[in-house]
């Protein structure tokens, strides 16, 4: 099969004839060509989709047999048919691999780590290295990265020999054989690759790096080439505006509004804290003391509040056992406390019975109830009339 993606990357349109169509899975079918433009997923690089003929071109494989196209209707052996990549994803593909390029080559000159993991996605590109990088390291590489990329050095392919490639310092995944393909970028990289790229640099337009993660004992990288960089871009630019009509700050400014805005909230809610005790205060003295079990239904507590309730009422002896719940129709937070027994068998029987989640220590359980008031407090004062759950 002549492979066109190698040959003549930038061929979007070809003319092939089919040498075979077998039903595939779900209602597809698998063609093999002559000729084909259309690349094969591999090297972390999805495969290209378009059409052939009328049918709708879904998947691209590389197997024994040779390219396997996926389509969404039988075509007709020894037809002659016109193939259609669809270029728009094939140069987003060929931009982010060839950056991808760039970068790892970088990282790998100046750190020596190792490319061990590659994800083309539809939003974002993530590089997987056996190594360890800060952001400010991140940043540097970045910066040389797009400094080869505005230079629009060519890409170059080629096929060395044995004896050639032996005595060439480049990188690979894996160990190879046959005939193998190098793509170089001078000052970049020289890597063993079977993917699509540009063939100069500043094809590319730019790199950005997104986001870094500690990930199994190195770093992921998530990074952006090209559109989708400027796609990415215009979408934070929305984003900072929007924020910045919001809090009536210039968009340089906006780091320090929210910083204004967060801290004016912890006092808000220190605030709230200080007069919400005072009004739980008051809450706990209109039970008496009590040696018998207490539930309250109180609306409107968050599951702080509810287990500071919860605290407050059995350490002031209103109650042996105490279950104080907050919800409405069948669905009830609840938190449950004593010092005198422990909560999680207790927790964990009424879970069962009220179809409940949650869990927690000895001295306080708390979770959800999927049941009404009434049933609630039913099963709890049955559960507290078990001998199984005496209270010392």
């Amino acid at each position: 099969m002549e492979k066109l993606y190698y040959e003549k990357p930038y061929v979007t349109n070809f003319e092939a004839e089919v040498i075979d169509c077998r039903q595939g899975k779900n209602g597809q079918y698998e063609v093999l060509l002559n000729r084909t433009a259309f690349y094969p997923e591999g090297g972390g690089q999805p495969a290209d989709t378009g059409r052939l003929g009328e049918a709708k071109v879904l998947d691209v494989q590389e197997r024994a047999e040779g390219i396997v196209h996926i389509v969404d209707m039988q075509l007709l052996p020894e037809s002659k048919l016109i193939g259609i990549v669809d270029w728009d994803r094939r140069f987003f593909l060929m931009q982010n691999h060839s950056g991808e390029h760039i970068l790892s080559g970088i990282v790998h000159k100046h750190y020596g780590y190792d490319n061990v993991g590659f994800h083309m996605g539809k939003d974002e590109i993530t590089v997987d290295f056996n190594g360890v990088l800060t952001w400010d390291q991140a940043e540097a590489i970045e910066e040389e990265v797009n400094d080869l990329i505005w230079k629009n050095v060519p890409i170059i392919e080629c096929y060395p020999s044995k004896e050639e490639l032996s005595s060439m310092d480049y990188r690979s995944k894996k160990e190879l054989s046959g005939q193998v393909r190098i793509i170089e970028i001078p000052n970049g990289d020289v890597c063993a690759c079977c993917g699509t790229h540009v063939m100069t640099t500043g094809e590319i337009g730019m790199v950005k790096v997104t986001g870094l993660m500690n990930y199994k004992g190195g770093v992921r990288m998530s990074m952006l080439c090209g559109k989708l960089a400027l796609l990415d871009y215009r979408k934070k630019m929305k984003s900072v505006s929007s924020i910045s009509a919001l809090l009536s700050a210039k968009p340089d400014g906006i780091l320090d509004a929210v910083d204004k805005l967060k801290e004016e909230g912890l006092k808000k809610d220190g605030l709230i804290g200080r007069l919400f005790k005072v009004l739980l205060d008051k809450k706990v003295l209109e039970y008496p003391i009590s040696d018998q079990p207490l539930v309250v239904f109180e609306d409107g507590l968050s599951p702080v509040q509810l287990r500071q309730l919860c605290t407050m009422l059995y350490e002031g002896q209103k109650g042996n056992v105490v279950l104080v719940c907050s919800g409405a129709d069948h669905m009830y937070q609840y938190a449950v406390g004593s010092s005198l027994m422990d909560m999680r068998s207790l927790s964990k029987s009424m879970n069962e019975k009220l179809d409940g989640r949650g869990g927690g220590n000895s001295l306080m359980a708390q979770g959800t109830f999927r049941a009404d008031a009434k049933e609630i407090e039913e099963i709890f004062v049955n559960e507290m009339k078990g001998e199984q759950h005496g209270v010392k």
